[in-house]
């Protein structure tokens, strides 16, 4: 082991979190560290999860146009189309490439060192890591930031070879377009990577253990969405538990209970969609005496300390929802708290986002939690398909729905379901961080024609003076 080098901060993990926060406290004067076991920086996100997912996205939706006589009435006639998987994947990992070596000059910029290779917590300030070519390194600071993500979780029963039975990672580059694609999860994961190869021109089948579709989501908007996917040709079996799965060839049988009932359904690949869990495996966190649930979550204060003085955790490894963004934001805030600044995430104010299409977008409260915590509300509504921007692209199938406070009109929630949601949603996380009101939304100037009128309209409608409908 080499000697002990010394750091204002060490940050364990370069996901979103991890390098983002380095970055913000290598601005704020502090000699940084960052450890990542991958050879690529950018975490999960980056490398298999966020980025390669929506370059499929976005390939798989062009093919999707272009083979499905979309184009046919802009007067755009296609003789013949087909399908270069090896080009549409090697895309993807081009994307995946620049952005990750995008993050190394990122670190290079702004003086920070990069350690390849595990870290381990090691007690008073330090962090042993295990390099990647061999030997080990100590490293020591007057902080620590656990920024280690999340990874795919599985169900008993079912045992992944990552080929025939694989998870999110597995399902971004098979060689071939499965025949049948059973999903096991048909939650935001199961859901772009189901309509990726569904429009590839596999069938998709999805599991859900849940009853209720998208049971986070806005129920309206997750009933709209439900309606739009089935049209598309997604088969869904909700309420079923997956007890197992068993290889045979090139076959796989999925066994589940349905009512009651045991069945079973047979695809060429299975996806386990079912969810992530805290990456804290390794990391010493028992040992250091950190604070942990029985999965594994971090606990911390609304400044991200753990229990442990000098150790902070941020983003998929402390409770609540597993975002890039809310990563991004988590270490930011953490660290100016380190600098002695005022650090802050409004929770209620974080996006969701689903990357189907059309995509699903939610900030804040939706309508059954302000029903259940018993806040009156106001709602306002407006459809994609009395929109003049909508209409020109083709795109009428959705719906912004706005809930503002019934005494106050403080904006509580924005749902968007339809096209560029997830651009959308941006108004709505403003609106929420700054408190406005619907009335705010609603006299504010949107440009004509475009989608964001959407939204000025159903904020109009909350005072029930919604104008072009």
């Amino acid at each position: 082991m080499s000697d002990t080098k010394e750091f204002d901060l060490v940050v364990i993990g370069a996901g979103p979190g991890g390098y983002v926060g380095a970055i913000r406290a290598a601005q704020l004067g502090m000699k940084v560290a960052c450890i990542d076991k991958e050879a690529k920086l950018g975490g999960t996100c980056l490398r298999v999860g966020c980025i390669p997912s929506k370059a499929l996205l976005e390939s798989s939706e062009r093919y999707h146009e272009a083979s499905e006589g979309v184009f046919d009435e802009h007067g755009i006639k296609l003789s013949k189309v087909a399908l270069d998987l090896d080009t549409l994947l090697g895309r993807k990992d081009k994307i995946v490439d620049q952005l990750t070596s995008g993050v190394a000059g990122l670190f290079k910029k702004n003086g920070i060192t990069r350690f390849h290779g595990l870290g381990k917590l090691a007690g008073n300030g330090k962090v042993e890591v295990a390099l990647e070519g061999g030997g080990t390194q100590m490293l020591h600071a007057k902080n620590i930031m656990i920024a280690t993500g999340s990874e795919p979780t599985t169900i008993p029963g079912v045992e992944l070879d990552y080929d025939r039975v694989g998870n999110s990672t597995t399902a971004l580059s098979y060689p071939t377009v499965p025949e049948h694609l059973v999903v096991i999860g048909a939650g935001v994961i199961g859901l772009e990577l189901g309509s990726v190869w569904k429009r590839l021109g596999a069938k998709v089948t999805m599991l859900e253990y849940m009853p209720t579709f998208l049971p986070t989501v806005d129920s309206e908007v997750a009933r709209q969405a439900m309606k739009a996917f089935k049209k598309q040709g997604l088969e869904f079996k909700m309420g079923v538990k997956v007890t197992g799965t068993k290889i045979e060839g090139d076959s796989v049988t999925v066994t589940y209970e349905e009512k009651g009932e045991t069945k079973t359904i047979s695809g060429d690949r299975v996806l386990v969609a079912t969810g992530r869990r805290a990456n804290t495996d390794g990391l010493g966190a028992n040992e250091a005496g950190i604070e942990m649930d029985k999965r594994g979550v971090i606990q911390v204060d609304d400044h991200y300390r753990t229990n442990v003085p000098g150790i902070w955790a941020i983003g998929d490894v402390t409770p609540g929802p597993m975002l890039a963004h809310k990563a991004e934001h988590e270490g930011v805030a953490a660290v100016e708290t380190m600098a002695g600044q005022v650090g802050h995430v409004n929770y209620d104010a974080i996006p969701g986002i689903i990357y189907t299409h059309p995509e699903v977008a939610t900030v804040g409260k939706t309508e059954q939690e302000l029903k259940e915590a018993g806040i009156p509300y106001k709602k306002g509504k407006f459809p994609y398909m009395a929109n003049a921007r909508a209409k020109a692209m083709g795109e009428t199938n959705g719906l912004v729905k706005i809930l503002a406070h019934a005494e106050t009109d403080r904006i509580l929630g924005f749902h968007v379901f339809g096209a560029h949601a997830s651009d959308l949603a941006a108004e709505g996380a403003v609106a929420i961080e700054f408190s406005a009101s619907s009335e705010d939304l609603a006299r504010s100037v949107h440009a004509h024609p475009t989608l964001s009128e959407i939204i000025k309209e159903a904020a109009l409608d909350v005072a029930g003076r919604v104008v072009n409908i």
